[in-house]
């Protein structure tokens, strides 16, 4: 052979060389990129796991695949996913235990060509599942110092079964993308779960919105300003008029943050406002809603109250005064006194008896002063310099602002707080009951009875959720809060839910066609021995004559609500059209 000719062929075989090498390295980059895709295109991240570990097992032609995930706290490795003839999905050992278990805490990828040599080497596998392991490739999965687990893989198939220095040096790239993906895939996952808990708080501080009374007249006596330190808050208060034009008052702090602190807090605000209606003796009032906290709330949470009811033709306050801040008096020549409590906070001591019906009260002429009600998070408060404003701090802030009107007052003492270290340090809320406002002589809108629902007895609860069925499931929790207070059965509890649930739904649906841009307004009342529901839209008025429940016998889908409503309701119907158009649904249900 001529040397031209070995020359040309050395060229070829190293250009072959090239190629196949070339080759080898789009195989490798497309089966990253293939593992890449299942990870981006699914959030089962178990799936994911699967398909990754068949992709890499069958591309490096190995007998069989596993990956091991840290769990408990890196206490040990759990196999989320296994190919192969061995099945140990779900085997759970110690992160130090075992190659795989060495490979986790060194942080470094090994080959093992006879295991049956290595100390390390776990054998009740083999010996349950009668597989013989001859060689095994481990490549950890981590990102940076982070550690996640560890992808194995056993025997080489094939010549004598064992792996090589290529088949590590590729491994540990498959692995490292892995890891990436599955911090990936855990990192969105965490963010959807945020993003589902800040909805449900904004949904949850919706409703504890709706639970506050509306702002009133400047020249009302009453009056509230309440600042959550956070979405939901554990703070409340509420002031409603009776039907002698008395006004009934509260404001209450719940122990703890969170939840289950505004949990507690929508179930006392509504107790009170429910009892409030017929217990007009303010240490009986606070007694019941005592008796129900103590029953239900969860073990060490309390509340702390001042409840009491003022009559602005007399300038005459009764209060009780439940564990809470001493409320402050600002006398008509410029005094203060202080009111501490004289009983525990509400759902720590249960009521001993039946004759134990009733807390400490006190009544107390106003005569031109105001009577200031608050929680610990306004004298804990921060302001200017950082320091606590105190309850001297507070006195000084009502003198100072007291020519403006009660509203305006609550307002500044906030203002000033808020502005402290730029994030409260608990929950604002403050109520003022002022003696001179002309309840008498302010003005009332008029309202038109026969489509307000006003002549249906006294308003319990009353909700704005936009018209998104993502939003029915804390109208059902209200609905049975409510039933429950108004001492329902199961059975009735159950059809109101279901009623209310449904009639909602064909709103949704129908009324606004599923745009969920609208709203609903929704009114529980009670009267006399039933319950009155009030549904309300605002979309195009429908013609009430063709709502008409579908015949039983056809079993087409669709038009059973209605029969079901007409079923477990005792009285349904549409009211005439509201002012502001939309659809008013009048729903009734004796309690039993």
């Amino acid at each position: 052979m001529s040397k031209t000719r070995t020359a040309v062929t050395a060229r070829a075989e190293a250009a072959a060389e090239i190629v196949a090498g070339t080759e080898q390295v789009y195989d490798h980059l497309e089966l990253l990129s293939i593992m890449g895709q299942d990870f981006a295109s699914t959030r089962d991240l178990h799936a994911s796991l699967m398909r990754a570990v068949q992709h890499i097992t069958d591309y490096m032609d190995a007998e069989g695949g596993a990956l091991f995930m840290l769990e408990d706290e890196g206490a040990t490795l759990k196999c989320h996913a296994c190919v192969g003839a061995t099945e140990i999905t779900g085997l759970t050992l110690a992160s130090d235990k075992g190659i795989v278990g060495r490979c986790v805490q060194s942080n470094t990828s090994e080959i093992v060509r006879d295991v049956q040599n290595d100390p390390n080497f776990n054998r009740s596998v083999d010996e349950e599942t009668g597989f013989t392991t001859r060689s095994i490739l481990c490549a950890p999965l981590s990102v940076k110092d982070e550690r996640i687990g560890a992808i194995e893989l056993i025997n080489k198939r094939g010549g004598d079964g064992l792996f090589s220095d290529d088949d590590l040096l590729l491994l540990q790239a498959m692995s490292a993308s892995a890891a990436l993906a599955i911090l990936n895939a855990r990192m969105a996952e965490a963010l959807v779960e945020q993003e589902r808990l800040a909805r449900e708080l904004e949904l949850a501080a919706e409703i504890q919105r709706s639970l506050l009374p509306d702002a009133p007249e400047p020249e009302y006596p009453v009056s509230g300003v309440n600042i959550p330190a956070r979405t939901v808050s554990g703070d409340f208060f509420d002031f409603f008029e009776l039907d002698d034009r008395r006004i009934c008052f509260n404001l209450g702090d719940v122990s703890g943050k969170g939840m289950n602190a505004a949990l507690l807090m929508a179930k006392t605000a509504s107790l009170y406002r429910c009892l409030g209606k017929t217990i007009d003796q303010p240490g009986r009032l606070m007694a019941r809603v005592n008796a129900e906290i103590c029953e239900t709330a969860t073990r060490g949470m309390f509340v702390t109250m001042v409840g009491g009811i003022y009559d602005p033709r007399t300038g005459i306050a009764r209060i009780s005064n439940a564990g809470h801040e001493p409320p402050l008096f600002h006398d008509s020549d410029g005094g203060f006194t202080e009111f501490p409590a004289e009983a525990p906070p509400l759902g720590i001591m249960p009521p001993m008896s039946e004759d134990d019906d009733t807390f400490p009260e006190f009544e107390l002429l106003l005569d031109g002063g105001t009577f200031y009600i608050f929680t610990d998070g306004v004298t804990e408060g921060y302001v200017e310099g950082g320091q606590e404003l105190t309850a001297e701090g507070l006195k000084a802030m009502l003198v100072e602002n007291a020519g403006l009107d009660v509203s305006d007052r609550l307002k500044a003492v906030t203002r000033r707080i808020d502005r402290g270290e730029g994030n409260l340090r608990d929950d604002l809320t403050l109520l003022a009951i002022h003696d001179g406002g002309k309840v008498e002589n302010r003005k009332r809108a008029p309202k038109d009875k026969s489509t307000s629902g006003e002549g249906d007895g006294i308003e319990l609860i009353s909700l704005r959720i936009p018209a998104k069925a993502d939003r029915l499931k804390l109208v059902r929790a209200a609905v049975t809060q409510t039933a429950a207070i108004s001492d329902c059965s199961k059975e009735t509890t159950h059809d109101l839910v279901i009623a209310v649930d449904e009639a909602l739904q064909n709103v949704i649906r129908h009324a606004y066609g599923g745009a969920s841009e609208g709203d609903i307004d929704i009114s529980i009342r009670r009267s006399g021995n039933h319950l009155v529901i009030l549904i309300r839209d605002y979309a195009e008025s429908i013609d009430v004559g063709q709502i008409k429940p579908r015949d039983l016998d056809d079993v087409r889908p669709g038009g059973l609500g209605t029969h079901f409503m007409r079923e477990v309701m005792d009285e349904m119907e549409f009211l005439p059209t509201p002012e502001g158009g939309g659809n008013l649904l009048r729903m009734s249900k004796q309690i039993l």
